[in-house]
């Protein structure tokens, strides 16, 4: 079980108008830490204004940060790192919000520079909600609390204790941290949790259409046991809650062979995790 800490950090949030940058911000402004938001795009910084935070530029933000948190879309943590990390001063943390560039060596590094990664869980399916606020809250970081994983290139506790303190507050309101290696992260996300869940998920809008468009069943009707039977998939396969019954078991079978590839395990390789990051990225291919 992670450790909570009262200690407090100089933070620096570079990319802090943008969709994930504002979620950050929105959190840490609740919180004692020193924190400096940084942005660049007009719409971003007007974001930012609007908010009530006060800008300030790249080099004055990441002279004395503690950690940066880079709230930048992946294709450009490149050139982002290039430029900031050699401003950083020695010790200092350099934290993404995605594994995928971490792990593709896209990242300028510097000995004395850590380099984190950290992703939300978001709430999870089988969380106890008590409030409407927790109800509405299926991405995590307003009311929901949820769990968040965490990779850290450094042996020093006091490197991990800071990224999780940054990561609590971030993604607050946050059960537990796990930390693992950055490569254990891509394997979790994407391979884990967008390359097999949300294209469920995705699966799963597309067979309700073709039952509402295609077969002509009541909208209401379709999405009322869909919805319903989605809980119970997850509930029974995911905890056991309850056993399918014998005439579901054939039916997932008649799935599984007209749906499931038989070698889609190949999914979890590390030549099949480096393709497939390739293509998220935009690149040819991923050097090692």
């Amino acid at each position: 079980m992670s450790t909570t800490t009262t200690e407090t950090y100089k933070i620096a949030v570079v990319g802090a108008g943008g969709k994930m940058g504002m979620r950050v911000s929105n959190n840490l402004v609740k919180t004692d830490h020193t924190v400096w938001y940084v942005e660049n795009s007009p719409a971003g910084r007007q974001r930012t204004i609007d908010a009530g935070r006060e800008l300030t530029d790249a080099a004055t933000a990441v002279a004395d940060a503690d950690i940066v948190v880079l709230a930048v879309p992946d294709l450009a943590l490149g050139p982002v790192t290039a430029e900031l990390v050699p401003q950083l001063k020695s010790g200092a943390i350099v934290l993404t919000l995605d594994p995928a560039a971490a792990y593709a060596g896209l990242l300028t590094t510097r000995e004395d520079v850590v380099q984190a990664v950290a992703h939300p869980c978001h709430p999870s399916v089988f969380l106890e909600r008590t409030t409407k606020e927790e109800w509405a809250d299926t991405f995590g970081g307003i009311a929901a609390p949820q769990d968040a994983i965490a990779a850290v290139e450094s042996d020093d506790p006091a490197h991990k204790a800071i990224v999780e303190a940054t990561v609590r507050a971030i993604y607050a309101p946050v059960i537990d941290v796990h930390f693992v290696t950055v490569k254990q992260l891509a394997q979790l996300e994407p391979t884990l949790v967008e390359t097999v869940a949300c294209m469920i998920g995705a699966l799963l809008n597309e067979a309700l259409d073709e039952a509402i468009n295609t077969m002509g069943v009541p909208e209401a009707a379709a999405r009322s046991i869909l919805y319903g039977h989605t809980q119970v998939a997850l509930a029974n396969g995911l905890r056991g809650d309850n056993p399918f019954s014998d005439a579901c078991l054939i039916a997932m079978d008649y799935g599984r062979e007209s749906i499931i590839k038989d070698d889609w395990k190949k999914i979890f390789r590390d030549d099949e995790l480096d393709k497939n990051l390739a293509r998220m990225l935009h690149l040819d291919h991923i050097e090692r």
